[in-house]
C-alpha cells in the first residue's frame, strides 16, 4: 500500500511546519524576506506539470453567492454584507451626475452599485498576517514595526501568487457516513488519515486540502450553519501542514473545531497555521457537487483580489475535476488507482512514473473512486471563488479550482 504522504528530506527543510516552535511566530525557511510561507511551492514547474495534466471541460463552482443577511463571522460585530445602488437610470435623470443631459440620460440607462463587507466575508482566504503570537506573524514581522494605521506593510493577500497547485479534498462527513459532522466535532490525524485511506488518495507537498464537514449542506441558515461547527484540532492540523500542504481549508466558517479545545487560546489552528506553519486558511468553500460525484482529485487554480495588506481576499476560481485512465484490469469503481506524478518538486512527489499523457495501465491517475466521465452536473464558471472541473477525455488529467 502506498504512503498516505510524500516528504523528502529536501521537502521537508522548506516545511516550515518542521521548524516551528510551540506558540511562536517562525521565521521562514524561504527567507527574511518572505510574506507568503508555504505559497512559494508554487513554481513554475509545479504550475506547468498542473497545467499539463489539467482539463476544464467541467467545472465545479467552489464558491457561495454573497446577499444580504448572508451567514458570516460578526460574532465580534464586524460590519455584515452590504449592497446598495449608486447609480440608477431614473436617478441618472433626476441628478444628471455626469452633466451629459437630459436626452443622453433618456439614452443611456446607467446603474451601479457599492458594496460594504468584513474582508472575511464569502468564500475567502486568510493571509499569514491574519493571526500571530505576542505581537508577531509569520517570519518575524511584528506590529511595531510593520502595521500601519490602515492595513499591515507586510504578509498581506496582494502578495499571493496566482495559485495552481494540486488539490485534494478529504471527506470527512462521508468517513464518518453522515451527511453533517455533530456539532464541534474535532477532526485529528486519526481521521484524516482514515479519510485518505478510505478515499485512496495521497498527501503531496504543495497540496491544498479541503475538508468537508458537511456544514454547507445547512448554508444559508445562519442558526444551523454558525454556532458550533466542527472542523480540525490542532493535531490535525499539524499533521495536513508537516505532510507540505500550502493552503488547508473547509467548507465551515472558521476551518477549525469550536469552541476551541484550549482554554487559553480561542483560535488553536489559525494561530498555529498562519503563524507557525505558514499555511494560509481557505473557509467557506462549497465542496458539496466534488463529494457528490466523489471527486477527491483535481487541479487548483486561484487568484486573489489584490486588496494591499489585508489580511483577506476573495479569489478568482476556477477548478477541473480529477480523471482517471483504466486499464484493461482496471474494474470500474476501484478506488485504489496509481497516480502518474511529476518529477520531483513539480507535484511534491518522487519520481516520474511515466508520461503523463501516454495511454498505459502505468500512468493511471489516483483518483476518486469513480470514473471522472461519470454523468456529472457541468457548470459554467460564474463566481469569484471556486471552481472543479472534471475531464471527459482518456488522457489522466487532474481536475483544476481556480480561487
Amino acid at each position: 500500500m502506498c504512503s498516505d504522504s510524500f516528504v523528502t528530506a529536501a521537502m521537508k527543510s522548506r516545511i516550515a511546519a518542521h521548524a516551528a516552535a510551540f506558540q511562536k511566530a517562525t521565521q521562514s525557511p524561504f527567507g527574511s524576506d518572505d510574506e507568503i510561507g508555504m505559497l512559494n511551492l508554487v513554481e513554475g514547474e509545479s504550475r506547468r506539470a498542473i497545467m499539463d495534466r489539467a482539463d476544464p471541460s467541467t467545472v465545479y463552482d467552489l464558491s457561495v453567492d454573497n446577499f444580504v443577511g448572508m451567514p458570516g463571522w460578526f460574532g465580534a460585530e464586524d460590519q455584515p454584507y452590504q449592497i446598495w445602488m449608486t447609480h440608477t437610470p431614473r436617478g441618472e435623470l433626476a441628478d444628471d451626475v455626469m452633466r451629459v443631459g437630459k436626452a443622453s440620460n433618456e439614452l443611456v440607462s446607467y446603474s451601479g452599485d457599492s458594496i460594504s463587507m468584513y474582508t472575511h466575508t464569502g468564500t475567502h482566504i486568510d493571509a499569514l498576517n491574519h493571526f500571530g503570537y505576542h505581537g508577531r506573524i509569520f517570519n518575524g514581522f511584528s506590529v511595531d514595526e510593520h502595521l500601519g494605521s490602515r492595513a499591515w506593510r507586510k504578509a498581506g493577500v496582494d502578495k499571493h501568487p496566482p495559485i495552481i497547485a494540486r488539490g485534494v479534498m478529504l471527506d470527512i462527513a462521508a468517513l464518518i457516513g453522515v451527511d453533517v459532522l455533530p456539532p464541534s466535532y474535532g477532526i485529528g490525524e486519526a481521521d484524516l488519515r482514515g479519510c485518505l485511506k478510505h478515499q485512496g488518495t495521497e498527501l503531496r507537498p504543495g497540496d491544498v486540502v479541503l475538508i468537508r464537514t458537511g456544514r454547507m449542506r445547512l448554508w444559508p441558515d445562519r442558526t444551523a450553519y454558525l454556532p458550533n461547527p466542527p472542523g480540525i484540532n490542532r493535531e490535525g492540523a499539524e499533521f495536513l501542514a508537516k505532510a507540505g500542504a500550502m493552503i488547508i481549508g473547509a467548507d465551515n466558517h472558521c476551518l477549525e473545531q469550536a469552541p476551541s479545545a484550549d482554554p487559553e487560546n480561542w483560535q488553536v489552528v489559525h494561530t498555529y497555521l498562519l503563524a507557525e506553519a505558514g499555511v494560509p486558511i481557505l473557509e467557506i468553500a462549497n465542496l458539496e457537487e466534488l463529494a457528490q460525484d466523489k471527486v477527491f482529485e483535481f487541479a487548483f487554480f486561484g487568484a486573489c483580489i489584490r486588496l494591499r495588506g489585508a489580511t483577506k481576499a476573495r479569489r478568482c476560481a476556477r477548478s477541473p475535476c480529477p480523471c482517471a485512465v483504466r486499464s484493461a484490469r482496471q474494474r470500474k469503481g476501484a478506488k485504489r488507482i496509481r497516480l502518474c506524478s511529476a518529477r520531483e518538486g513539480a507535484l511534491g512527489g518522487s519520481e516520474r512514473t511515466a508520461c503523463p499523457r501516454r495511454r498505459s495501465e502505468r500512468t493511471l491517475l489516483r483518483c476518486t473512486g469513480r470514473n471522472s466521465n461519470t454523468n456529472s452536473r457541468r457548470r459554467r464558471a460564474g463566481s469569484t471563488y471556486g471552481h472543479a472541473i472534471s475531464s471527459q477525455t482518456c488522457r489522466p488529467r487532474l481536475p483544476f479550482r481556480i480561487l
